[in-house]
């Protein structure tokens, strides 16, 4: 009986649409009648020739995400979204090739035994939503592309430089990899040689970001803007040159990244349990705080000692339970500990011993940090771990935090003010060649959207966007645009969503903390459309931001 009853059961729905179905009919044909199915998306290109799209760019541009270049970050890449946009109908877009990667996990790093193509090799990285951090999945190192070259696209270069697309001996291996003839061809002729309809070009990221991504280490690695200023117009002439309109994007707000947020500036923590130790490094530390108020009593009697109440305060450590900032090296300081420098003259007036003038060595050019200096992502790993094993000696704590880790004040202004300087060149540089080319470069400037995303207020905004202060009318008016969008309210709505500026699972960075994921390039294929409809007469249709995936995360 129960097998008969399972049967009757399954009969059920079929019953009621045998005997119903035109009933049913009539209400679907109603139904569509009143509200019809929409038909195949469509648009119009304006007086834009999308026939050949191709992309020149970096990282971002090659679509590289989570610390990798993967296949899945390839196919969510701005390009391949925007020239997805331009095949629909009536647009009038074209195929578009990209070196693919062919790898699930890409390549991040050689891992522990520092030799690329083998079994430990690290991929990109995926959230740990047990651990609360980015962590490395399995990699496998990139071999050459297969595909046809003549047939590439997307000329994004993970890592290059403004100055490094005319450039035949730019050996980076992601362009190796796809080159007509290494060493001999550049980016810009092998994009060139494509013989592009439309072009998008976003380069001069790295010129500033590489510096800052390695804690302001390294000055020299900055790109002057003379080298700036006449890399963009070999590039941009030439482009234009061969008969291509495009788009050329301004350069964003490095310093607000994910990956100089993360990690907060007072990142030692200690809890009710390690009142000893705060009580133990305390008394360590009485020796250094004694010996700058001592500066401070000389700076009344030597001239060649010049140390203010303030400066010494602003060195002094000191511990309590809680978050404390961390203790950090800056190059900007004077270094006391150089020869003939302030601990010196303290050891030479008799304010200090031979053994004390030793234990201040360490602390020529160190402070604790402020709410203004940025510690980079990778500062995580290294921060809290002992040097040589010694339990008293520890990076961020008794050890100043390598400069390396952490982008002080000083090195802040110069990302602010070299962004900002090469902004306004690429206004300018746009500006004349378009006086001379009938306006075949649309100029896509994507501070507001930062600015709209991170939550600044009118105010910072403009700081951040003109440090000349309204000296220099291109920064005035990014700044301008810039402080029209800043509502004080961090994220961004997007079709209904607040998105957030972080690599959180609602966020639009991916776990790099400094590369965008799918949903983040899709924002930045919608500003460049935006800008298309607005000023060249396009009707492109948007990509659907929240239909495509955010950050990878697992639960271990």
């Amino acid at each position: 009986m129960k097998r008969l009853k399972t049967y009757l059961f399954a009969l059920l729905p079929l019953a009621f649409i045998t005997f119903s179905c035109d009933e049913e009919d009539i209400l679907v044909q109603e139904q569509l009648d009143n509200n019809p199915l929409p038909g195949a998306e469509t648009g119009d290109g304006g007086v834009l020739d999308l026939s050949n799209y191709i992309s020149l760019g970096n990282s971002i541009t090659a679509g590289f995400m989570d610390n990798a270049l993967y296949t899945n970050g390839q196919n969510h890449s701005f390009p391949n979204l925007l020239a997805t946009q331009f095949a629909i109908q009536g647009v009038g877009g074209g195929s578009f090739n990209q070196p693919d990667i062919n790898s699930a996990n890409g390549y991040s790093s050689a891992g522990p035994d520092n030799n690329p193509g083998t079994s430990d090799d690290l991929g990109r990285f995926e959230l740990s939503l047990a651990q609360q951090r980015p962590v490395p999945t399995q990699g496998e190192f990139f071999g050459p592309y297969a595909g046809d070259m003549s047939e590439l696209n997307n000329f994004g270069v993970p890592g290059m430089k403004i100055t490094d697309a005319t450039n035949p001996g730019f050996a980076n291996p992601y362009y190796l990899r796809f080159a007509s003839n290494p060493g001999t061809s550049t980016v810009l002729g092998d994009a060139l040689s494509t013989s592009p309809t439309f072009f998008s070009y976003w380069l001069g990221n790295n010129d500033i970001l590489g510096y800052a991504v390695a804690g302001g280490v390294d000055e020299s690695s900055i790109t002057s803007q003379p080298n700036f200023q006449s890399a963009l117009e070999q590039s941009l002439g030439a482009l234009v040159q061969s008969g291509a309109e495009g788009v050329v994007m301004t350069l964003p707000p490095f310093v607000l990244l994910p990956y100089f947020r993360a990690v907060p500036y007072n990142a030692i923590a200690f809890d009710a349990d390690d009142q000893a130790l705060v009580d133990q490094l305390n008394t360590s530390f009485a020796g250094l705080n004694q010996a700058l108020d001592g500066l401070v009593q000389l700076s009344a009697v030597l001239p060649n000692v010049n140390v203010t109440q303030a400066e010494a305060d602003a060195r002094k450590v000191s511990y309590a339970l809680g978050a404390n900032p961390i203790l950090m090296e800056d190059d900007a300081l004077v270094d006391y500990d150089r020869p003939g420098g302030e601990f010196d003259i303290l050891l030479a007036t008799q304010q200090i011993t031979v053994a004390q003038r030793q234990a201040l060595a360490p602390y020529g050019q160190s402070r604790p940090a402020t709410a203004q200096d940025l510690p980079v992502l990778t500062s995580a790993t290294v921060l809290g771990t002992t040097v040589g094993g010694s339990a008293t000696a520890v990076v961020g704590v008794s050890v100043p935090a390598y400069d390396n880790l952490i982008l002080s004040v000083s090195e802040f202004e110069t990302v602010v003010e070299m962004t900002a300087t090469y902004n306004a060149t690429i206004a300018g540089v746009v500006a004349g060649i378009n006086a001379q080319a009938n306006g075949s470069i649309t100029l896509v400037d994507v501070q507001p959207a930062f600015a709209d995303a991170f939550g600044l207020s009118p105010a910072l905004a403009n700081a951040l966007f003109d440090p000349s202060n309204g000296a220099n009318p291109a920064l005035a008016a990014f700044a301008d645009a810039a402080e029209a969008r800043a509502d004080g309210t961090l994220g961004i709505m997007i079709e209904g969503h607040n998105l957030q500026p972080d690599f959180a699972p609602n966020g639009i960075f991916s776990t790099d903390g400094i590369h965008p994921n799918p949903r983040g390039h899709a924002i930045i294929a919608n500003l460049i459309i935006e800008a298309l409809n607005n000023q060249k007469g396009a009707d492109i249709p948007m990509v659907n931001v929240t239909a495509l995936r955010g950050i990878l995360a697992r639960d271990f």
